[in-house]
């Protein structure tokens, strides 16, 4: 796993020159991209050597997000079990506050969970979460009605994290590709064809300058290395 800390190492550096946390975007995908068999349910893609390095790689992370969609799709623990290591602060983009008061990760979770929501959020649901053991950070929200990013960013760095990995689900990792906030990417793919709920949304994050040119993100120098029959791709996250 030492491979990661060629920038993990630093991730304290680029958080003080940036204002915001080093972003890591880790999933696993099936051969054709698919990352469940249909949207909101449950799908085991990667095998277990793979499975845990993912657990060393939340360790080595401050903190970890999801989306609102993978909470109640999945209801992960989003904790660190296989390897030994700390377990990252737990965040949960949920603008309206769906977040179920008996999910795993406010009932199992050694850390309280940060949930963020809109500004606009009801006091009274806020209130109900904050009881439940979670804890609110209320943040703007843009034209689509999500968290804006950025913000969200600029507020866990000013509470101390300074790495941050993203696991999902589609909407979230489609929203921090299509912002530019991804910095690195760490995508394990399982051998197998699913033909099921793509891990992109709307599909296109192809930059065009008035030209029929087309340029995407990618990643810069990738590498690889095989877990199990799962291989894992990774990189920096270059954009046109």
């Amino acid at each position: 796993m030492r491979f990661f800390y060629s920038w993990l190492g630093s991730a304290e550096a680029f958080s003080r020159r940036h204002e915001r946390p080093l972003v890591t975007l880790s999933y696993a995908q099936s051969l054709d991209g698919s990352i469940a068999v249909q949207r909101g349910l449950p799908t085991a893609i990667s095998g277990q050597e793979s499975t845990i390095m993912t657990h060393w790689l939340r360790s080595a992370h401050d903190a970890i997000l999801v989306g609102i969609g993978t909470i109640l799709a999945d209801n992960p623990r989003l904790n660190v079990r296989l390897v030994e290591g700390p377990s990252p602060q737990p965040i949960i983009l949920d603008s309206n506050l769906r977040t179920p008061t008996d999910c795993r990760i406010m009932q199992e979770h050694t850390r309280k969970p940060w949930l963020a929501a809109a500004n606009t959020i009801a006091k009274s649901k806020l209130e109900m979460l904050e009881e439940a053991g979670g804890e609110g950070i209320l943040l703007p929200v843009d034209r689509s009605g999500g968290i804006e990013l950025p913000a969200l960013l600029e507020s866990i760095w000013k509470k101390g994290i300074f790495s941050l990995m993203v696991e999902g689900g589609a909407a979230v990792i489609t929203s921090f590709l299509n912002q530019g906030l991804v910095d690195y990417a760490v995508i394990t793919i399982a051998p197998a064809f699913i033909g099921g709920f793509n891990v992109l949304l709307d599909g296109d994050l192809s930059y065009r300058d008035g030209t029929d040119i087309f340029a995407f993100p990618v990643l810069d120098h990738p590498q690889f290395q095989q877990y199990g029959a799962d291989l894992v791709v990774w990189g920096k996250v270059q954009y046109p």
